[in-house]
């Protein structure tokens, strides 16, 4: 008797985390590597939040809480719903989860049956493929290039519905292109979602915050209430917060899912830390002054990494609303040789090109879903972009017919 599962077949690494490890390797040999593929705010977590935290653990809040979250948590993502959305939920259609990713986990264990397809729009997120696939569903993804500004057109939703669909998903702003879904977009999207009342909507929203030139932010329930009952947000207060390392995402949709969804936690990981639900509360009901702040910055670097791909031979780059990446087109870079005769032929030879020879280490658009695009991460200081990205610069350079 074989001792893994077969399951496990179906699914593979996260591609970001091999980047992120391979460049700490390189880092430990003693060689200057830059790392663009850490996805996380370099903010560090506001004083209040940790203060509170360390405040909560003082007064012994050390003990489980509810499977689903802290009532007071709860209520906390409730209040910013109802502030920031212009939604209504109750306490038992939220759940406070390990990380968004493990709401996501949670939500297609606890709906997917086998064969159940679910729409992704690419490049994406790369642990949506993969969760799917852990939960007995199908992927079908749906091209979505920078012609259209890397977002799903009502028309190309429409073509991927089947009968067998049961969930679509919508990024915005994107990992990992930064792309956004205005108002209007949304609600043309939602014209086609209502006419198939089978399937479901997973709006994910956790960069919701990090947003530029005055782009204003709906979530998908926000454009259409009617929906809302077909609709699942996931949410968190990594991005926003800088509080990646505390492991706090949420989710809010029908009670009946988040009941379901709550008793799969209560057999996996029960609840989140305490200690982290009593910072998560204080983040979304202390202060907010330091999110625009702080996206003014991200949005600063994202002006001086365009701003040096522009000049860059064989890149061309869409300009982000959100988030923290660009994913720069490298298509042009194609059929070029490196100075040692090489031929690069996808994103996965560039990217090893450019970390061999530039001591970048950048993610191959291959693993979002879309080969011709590398993504960076610009979550780092103006003089640690300038650096890597004129490096990047000086390679492309020397790559010849």
């Amino acid at each position: 008797m074989q001792l893994l599962s077969e399951r496990l077949k179906v699914i593979k690494p996260s591609p970001t985390l091999a980047v992120a490890q391979r460049a700490t390797e390189l880092q430990a040999q003693g060689i200057d590597i830059i790392s663009l593929g850490a996805g996380e705010p370099d903010f560090d977590t506001p004083e209040n939040i940790k203060e509170a935290a360390i405040d909560g653990i003082r007064r012994g809040i050390t003990k489980y809480t509810n499977v689903d979250g802290m009532p007071l948590l709860k209520q906390a993502i409730q209040g910013k719903f109802k502030r920031e959305n212009n939604i209504d939920y109750q306490l038992d259609e939220i759940i406070v989860g390990n990380g968004g990713k493990q709401v996501i986990y949670n939500l297609f264990m606890a709906s997917l049956n086998v064969g159940d397809e679910v729409i992704i729009p690419a490049p994406y997120w790369v642990s949506y493929p993969d969760m799917t696939l852990l939960a007995g569903g199908v992927p079908v993804f749906v091209k979505c290039e920078m012609q259209n500004n890397f977002k799903l057109t009502p028309t190309a939703l429409e073509h991927a519905i089947t009968a067998k669909t049961k969930w679509v998903i919508i990024n915005s702003p994107s990992n990992p292109t930064g792309a956004t879904y205005s108002h209007d977009e949304l609600v043309q999207l939602a014209e086609v979602v209502r006419k198939y009342p089978h399937i479901y909507v997973m709006s994910d929203d956790i960069y919701e915050h990090v947003v530029f030139d005055d782009f204003r932010f709906f979530t998908f329930a926000q454009v259409a209430p009617d929906l809302k009952d077909r609709i699942f947000i996931v949410n968190g207060v990594s991005k926003s917060y800088s509080m990646t390392g505390w492991r706090i995402g949420y989710g809010a949709g029908d009670k009946r899912l988040i009941k379901a969804m709550t008793i799969l936690q209560s057999q996996s990981t029960s609840n989140p830390s305490s200690i982290s639900q009593i910072a998560a509360i204080e983040a979304l009901n202390g202060k907010q002054d330091f999110i625009k702040v702080n996206a003014l910055e991200f949005q600063q670097k994202r002006d001086l990494a365009l701003s040096i791909f522009k000049r860059t031979k064989g890149l061309t780059c869409y300009k982000s609303e959100g988030a923290f990446y660009l994913f720069p087109d490298c298509k042009a870079l194609f059929g070029l040789r490196d100075p040692r005769g090489k031929v690069i032929n996808n994103s996965n030879d560039l990217g090893q090109y450019l970390l061999e020879n530039a001591n970048v280490a950048v993610v191959p658009g291959i693993a979002f879903g879309l080969d011709g695009y590398f993504r960076i991460s610009y979550a780092t200081s103006l003089a640690t972009i300038k650096t890597a990205l004129e490096r990047i610069e000086a390679a492309c350079n020397k790559l010849q017919p």
